[in-house]
C-alpha cells in the first residue's frame, strides 16, 4: 500500500491512502489521523490501512478524490528521529579522493550515520529556502526506510522486520558551511538544514523483487532544471543494507516508531550513470580536471527526484522543489 499525509489537520497532516497509480486518495482519519499513530499502533492499523488500499485500487472506494500533489505534506511531516547513513562507498571514495586522502578501513565494516532534523520536512512541491546562496546548496537523492518500534542491541538479521516503510528523501546540504563545522569534530548543525520526503511511502511489498537482500534494486533518477542528472542503481554499491544501518543505530539505544533511517547519497562506480548530489560531480571534475566547473544551485533552480518501477511508472511520486530566498 502506498501512504501519504494532507497538509490540512495540523502540523502532523491528516493520513490518507494513495492509490497505486498515484491518481487517486482517501482520508484514513478513521483509522488513524496521522501516519506517525498509525506506525505507533502498526499490528492494529496495518491490516485496516491496506484493506483500505486494495478497495481503493479496485476502484470500490466511495469516498475516493484525485491526488493532488501540491496539497501533500511530507508523509511524515516531523519524526521523533531522522537519523542518516552514508552506506554508498562510490560517494564517500571520491569525496575523499578529490582532497587527497584515503577510505580509512573502518569505513568498510562500520557505517557512517549522523542524526539529521526531523522536526520538520518539506513535503514534495514546497520550496527548498536558504538565507543565502554563497551558503552552496546542494541537493542529495536518497532512499529511506520507516520504523516500528525498534529494541536497543537489534541485530541485522532481526531489523529488517523492523522496516515497514520506504520513501525518498531529498536530504539538502549546505556544502559550504560543512567545512567549518567538521573541523570543530562535533558534526553537522547549521549546515543540514529540513529535508524533503517523497509524496507517499510504501510497504515494501509494492517494490515486489526491487526489494531484496533490505535494499532497493531501481534506479535513483535525478533531474536539475529539466537535464538529466543521474541514474545510480540504489540497490548496487551499498556497502550496508538497511537492516545494517538500522542495527547500527539501535546499537546503544531504542528506536521509536516513526524513526527514518538514510540511505545516503546513492552512487554507484560506474560514473556513467551520473550523480545524486552536485558535490559528487564536483569531485569527479576535480579528480579529471583539477577544479570544478559545476556550481551549486542558485534561486530559482529546481530539482525533480523519483523512481521509477522496471515498466517505467512512479513508485513514490516525484520530489520537484524550487530553491528559495528565505524571508528576513
Amino acid at each position: 500500500m502506498k501512504l501519504a499525509s494532507l497538509k490540512a489537520g495540523g502540523r502532523d497532516g491528516t493520513l490518507i491512502v494513495v492509490s497505486r497509480d498515484l491518481q487517486t486518495a482517501v482520508i484514513a482519519r478513521d483509522i488513524a489521523p496521522t501516519l506517525q499513530q498509525a506506525l505507533e499502533n502498526w499490528e492494529a492499523c496495518a491490516p485496516r490501512l491496506n484493506a483500505l488500499s486494495e478497495a481503493l485500487n479496485a476502484g470500490d472506494c466511495a469516498h475516493a478524490v484525485a491526488l493532488d500533489m501540491h496539497a501533500l505534506a511530507a508523509p511524515l511531516p516531523r519524526a521523533y528521529e531522522f537519523v542518516d547513513g552514508s552506506a554508498y562507498l562510490p560517494h564517500v571514495e571520491r569525496v575523499r579522493r578529490a582532497r587527497g586522502a584515503t577510505v580509512p578501513e573502518s569505513f568498510y565494516s562500520d557505517p557512517l550515520m549522523y542524526h539529521a532534523v526531523g522536526a520538520g520536512f518539506y513535503g514534495p512541491r514546497d520550496p527548498v529556502r536558504v538565507a543565502d546562496e554563497a551558503y552552496g546548496i546542494d541537493l542529495e537523492a536518497e532512499v529511506v526506510v520507516v520504523t516500528d518500534d525498534v529494541p536497543m542491541g537489534v541485530t541485522a538479521a532481526n531489523a529488517e522486520a523492523h522496516i515497514q516503510l520506504i520513501g525518498l528523501v531529498n536530504d539538502v546540504s549546505l556544502r559550504n558551511l560543512i567545512p567549518d563545522e567538521l573541523a570543530k569534530g562535533f558534526g553537522f548543525l547549521q549546515s543540514k538544514p529540513r529535508s524533503a520526503l517523497s509524496p507517499v511511502f510504501v510497504t515494501p511489498d509494492e517494490l515486489g523483487d526491487a526489494w531484496r537482500d533490505c535494499k532497493v534494486h531501481l534506479p535513483l533518477l535525478t533531474h536539475l532544471n529539466g537535464e538529466w542528472f543521474g541514474a545510480p542503481e540504489a540497490g548496487e554499491d551499498m556497502q550496508f543494507n538497511f537492516a545494517q544501518l538500522i542495527a547500527h543505530a539501535a546499537k546503544t539505544r531504542p528506536l521509536c516508531a516513526g524513526t527514518l533511517v538514510g540511505s545516503g547519497t546513492v552512487a554507484n562506480q560506474d560514473e556513467a550513470r551520473g550523480a545524486s548530489c552536485l558535490a559528487e560531480k564536483r569531485m569527479l571534475e576535480i579528480i579529471a580536471h583539477g577544479k570544478p566547473s559545476t556550481p551549486f544551485m542558485k534561486f530559482g533552480e529546481c530539482v525533480r527526484i523519483e523512481m521509477l518501477d522496471r515498466s517505467g511508472h512512479s513508485v513514490f511520486g516525484a520530489i520537484e522543489q524550487i530553491i528559495e530566498r528565505a524571508a528576513d
